[in-house]
């Protein structure tokens, strides 16, 4: 039962992810009231209201066909217009930031949600327009439901504005960066606040010599399902240790975990179910993924087909913000039991690999623009003063320092040019507490 819970929840999640899915919901849902709208027409609603407020019935039939016909026409009309007009902003956020940020882009909720509207009223309008039959009986005809269509439809005209002043806005680059920003933020912030501060790695055998389990899969980790795997874990008085981290590509065959204890085939089989994949990144499961967006944003910036060093500039101003939060997480991520005592160790990225991996790029791409290279010291410089509970943080923060400082030497040849670069290594270096020495400029 609890295997089944699992991949119902993993389903449910992945699901709820595709562009499709509320926009469906709302088609079921104009459907649905559709049909409402006709049974209460059957037990006398509009006779009602000719009786008591005939001002909010319409009882001519070719009035209603023609209202209804008209507002069929323009919702496709409208519909058509919006997304050809979503296509070409998502193309050319492709092409000028990065195709990585399309996902965030289409699963935007409010842009499904005014879609989902237009496709429930347009079902609704139809269905009402073919209940209306030739009679001259102004009784027998759905006038309130004709009314309700024509309350919905004039939404849609709100919604439209909405629309394309929402889209328009989100297309903005300095709106997609903080959304990005905001979403990697959020995630962090959750994560750091499950983090157990008297908690150390000594506290979590060492699994060198544990069973490896190998995934029966393919693709992007994206969730895990920590509560089974909890629950599993307490039932089989077991600890596992996840080898992958979220957000990671696997392959078939490839060991995701290692357990203590020897597992049968269904047991594996039950925690191979706490993994969720997917064939596409998204940011608010996996703060590494916000990272990795604004620095191909800030390196698409700074080609020279878009030429956009102020964007860039931005870039890294948020990735200083990230960089700085995760300082305040550890290393290392533990799920503890009913008793207070790891059971799942969760394997996660390092800030020395994460600063390496972040500045690789922006230092190749950077490091013949001296702006960009004195935003990226003054950027280390302000990490080196901020508060950390990693314990080698200012070392690998000085190591990054001096790799930017060897590319300039050797990229920069106007002297004074460089000489400015190097007053932020000098700034450095009066907050350098460790045993390396920062690169000089003779």
């Amino acid at each position: 039962m609890l295997q089944f819970i699992t991949k119902f929840r993993l389903f449910f999640a992945n699901l709820t992810g595709k562009i499709g899915f509320y926009p469906s919901l709302f088609a079921f849902g104009g459907l649905c009231i559709g049909f409402i709208m006709l049974y209460a027409e059957s037990k006398g609603v509009s006779s009602f209201l000719i009786e008591h407020a005939p001002q909010l019935v319409i009882n001519d039939a070719d009035t209603a066909r023609t209202l209804l016909s008209t507002f069929i026409g323009g919702i496709i009309s409208l519909m058509v217009f919006s997304f050809s007009m979503v296509m070409i902003l998502l193309n050319q956020a492709s092409n000028n930031y990065s195709p990585r940020i399309l996902p965030g882009l289409i699963s935007n909720k409010r842009h499904q949600y005014v879609l989902g509207y237009y496709i429930a009223t347009l079902i609704y309008c139809i269905l009402i327009l073919l209940s209306i039959k030739p009679t001259d009986n102004k009784y027998q005809l759905p006038g309130f439901a004709v009314l309700i269509g024509i309350i919905l439809s004039m939404l849609v005209l709100a919604l439209f504005i909405y629309f394309i002043h929402s889209i328009s806005e989100a297309i903005q680059i300095n709106k997609i960066i903080e959304t990005i920003y905001q979403k990697a933020k959020t995630r962090l912030t959750q994560l750091i606040n499950q983090t157990d501060e008297e908690y150390s790695k000594t506290d979590f055998p060492e699994s060198k010599d544990w069973n490896v389990i190998k995934i029966n899969n393919t693709g992007y980790l994206q969730t895990i399902a920590v509560d089974a795997l909890l629950e599993l874990c307490n039932e089989l008085d077991c600890k596992i240790e996840i080898l992958a981290p979220k957000g990671t590509f696997i392959l078939k065959n490839v060991p995701i975990a290692r357990c203590d204890k020897e597992l049968e085939e269904e047991q594996r089989n039950h925690l191979l179910t706490c993994f969720g994949f997917s064939r596409s990144e998204i940011v608010k499961h996996n703060y590494i993924l916000g990272f990795k967006q604004l620095t191909e944003i800030a390196i698409k910036a700074m080609s020279p087909g878009i030429n956009d060093p102020g964007t860039a500039i931005t870039c890294i101003d948020y990735l200083s913000e990230l960089f700085a939060l995760r300082l305040c997480k550890e290393d290392f991520s533990y799920i503890k039991n009913k008793d207070d005592e790891a059971v799942i160790s969760l394997r996660t990225i390092d800030f020395k690999e994460l600063i390496y991996f972040v500045f690789v790029p922006l230092r190749g791409y950077c490091k013949h623009d001296v702006v960009m290279l004195h935003k990226m010291l003054t950027a280390l410089y302000f990490l080196l003063q901020t508060k950390s509970v990693i314990n080698n943080a200012e070392e690998i923060i000085i190591d990054e320092i001096n790799l930017i400082l060897i590319d300039a030497k050797a990229n920069i040849t106007n002297k004074k040019d460089l000489k400015g670069v190097f007053t932020i290594r000098d700034k450095a270096a009066a907050y350098n507490n460790t045993d390396r020495k920062l690169v000089s400029l003779e």
